[in-house]
């Protein structure tokens, strides 16, 4: 029965994803170890530390179907670990060739460099994911770099911005957690592998051989030295996780506030019932975001436990290396299960420009009060300027009329500007700044990445 709402067969559809789930699977995570133990054994025949005919033979028999479970839970409980559980498992399926298996190895080596390959897995899924979400972000700005709406400082009308500049910050990030992605691999996908202190003295002169042959055959890279208690790497991968989440919540908050009914400029792709009330029929809740947003903080509350992890005793932890085995996979899988509600948001959101425009024009043209300011402030002076459209303002609001009417009452405004003018100076699309400079940027680095925008 599970107890974490990720792993349930009903909230598991809100919170976490199958495809991940494969990944940090408990069945997966064991046929991991026993990859290992295949890979070190074909390693040491090749080296002619064990026989050739006794590595043959634990490849074959290196199938988690070889492992009794019941056998398995009884070892782990008595023992703390499940690697002794699994050689025994993996020894008794080779035969006589089960007295080479987990040679010159120790319990870390296998469970760290399982790890590790799950790692690499989810690291591949979270990578698609992102690069899916930053492809329709990209296709959204192009699509909307003229769509203009009002921009929102404090939760209220500032200036004009457009809902392409919007989806292209949105995206912007997305690209970095890419880069760090990429960056990041090298520094957590290395092979485990250090015998019992980290010496490998079981294994005389060879032991250094065998870590670069072990790497090679996992197709992982090879640490300057084992990394039983220097954990920055799986660290730094659920501070990266924890990035990412942040960014989707971003996206995720201004997704519930653009969707409320006052608003009502942008809304999650409709499905039949999907976000629906028990009792309120006409209710269409952003449920995609809000489990974005409940992801991320289990998330980030995930990197201080990994960071904390960190400060491992001697040359063996006794308990922050078994923390990490409780917040990687959550974190993990917690961060795909945001992705797709967000790539879900990305690819079919409903934009209402129309309502966009008429937002915009709530104030009477107030949100445009800097441009005007500008545009008397080369002939009056910016102070003096900025104290005739205060009073314009001023004017618009109490009388409840729109700002180019006030200002059509201001004899300094009008002493340099005659009607047509006052006009294009309220024209919140006329106020664009360089919007479109912002967005072509944040497209072209799309495109560098070599991303195809629809």
């Amino acid at each position: 029965m599970a107890h974490f709402p990720a792993d349930s067969t009903v909230l598991g559809t809100l919170y976490g994803s199958d495809p991940m789930r494969v990944v940090f699977d408990e069945n997966a995570w064991f046929q991991a170890m026993l990859d290992v133990e295949a890979a070190l054994a074909r390693v040491q025949a090749r080296l002619g530390l064990i026989p050739a005919d006794a590595a043959l033979a634990i490849t074959a028999a290196a199938r988690v179907e070889n492992l009794e479970r019941s056998e398995l839970a009884a070892s782990v409980r008595n023992v703390g670990y499940p690697v002794v559980g699994v050689v025994k498992g993996l020894s008794r399926a080779a035969g006589a060739a089960g007295a080479w298996t987990h040679w010159g190895a120790t319990t870390q080596d296998i469970m760290d460099s399982a790890t590790v390959l799950q790692i690499r897995a989810g690291l591949d899924l979270i990578a698609e994911d992102l690069a899916a979400i930053v492809r329709a972000l990209a296709a959204q700005a192009q699509a909307h770099r003229r769509t203009v709406m009002a921009g929102r400082t404090h939760l209220q009308h500032a200036l004009p911005v457009t809902f392409g500049l919007k989806c292209a910050i949105w995206l912007m990030p997305l690209l970095d957690h890419l880069d760090r992605i990429a960056q990041l691999r090298p520094r957590v996908l290395r092979v485990q592998f250090g015998g019992a202190a980290g010496t490998l003295a079981s294994l005389g002169a060879d032991g250094p051989a065998v870590i670069a042959g072990l790497a090679t055959e996992l197709g992982l890279a090879a640490p300057l030295a084992p990394w039983h208690v220097a954990r920055d790497g799986v660290a730094e991968t659920v501070g990266v996780l924890g990035l990412i989440c942040g960014s989707l919540a971003k996206i995720a908050t201004d997704v519930i506030l653009m969707a409320q009914n006052e608003v009502a400029e942008l809304a999650e792709p409709y499905v039949a019932g999907r976000g629906q009330s028990s009792t309120m029929p006409q209710k269409r809740n952003p449920i995609a975001s809000e489990y974005i947003l409940a992801s991320a903080r289990q998330v980030q509350a995930l990197v201080p436990v990994m960071q904390g992890a960190m400060a491992q005793d001697h040359e063996r932890a006794t308990g922050p290396w078994q923390a990490e085995l409780l917040a990687l996979p959550q974190a993990f899988v917690l961060t795909h299960g945001a992705l797709q509600h967000a790539r879900a948001i990305a690819e079919g959101m409903v934009v209402d420009a129309a309502r966009m425009r008429r937002n915009l024009d709530l104030t009477g043209g107030l949100i445009v009060a800097e441009a005007v300011m500008m545009g008397l402030a080369p002939s009056l002076g910016r102070e003096d300027a900025h104290h005739v459209v205060k009073h314009a303002c001023d004017r618009a609001l109490a009388e409840a009329m729109p700002l180019a009417d006030a200002l059509a009452l201001e004899p300094t405004v009008t002493a340099r500007l005659d009607a047509p003018a006052i006009a294009a100076l309220c024209d919140p699309a006329a106020y664009l700044g360089s919007s479109d400079t912002f967005i072509d940027g944040v497209l072209a680095a799309v495109v560098a990445r070599g991303e195809v925008i629809d």
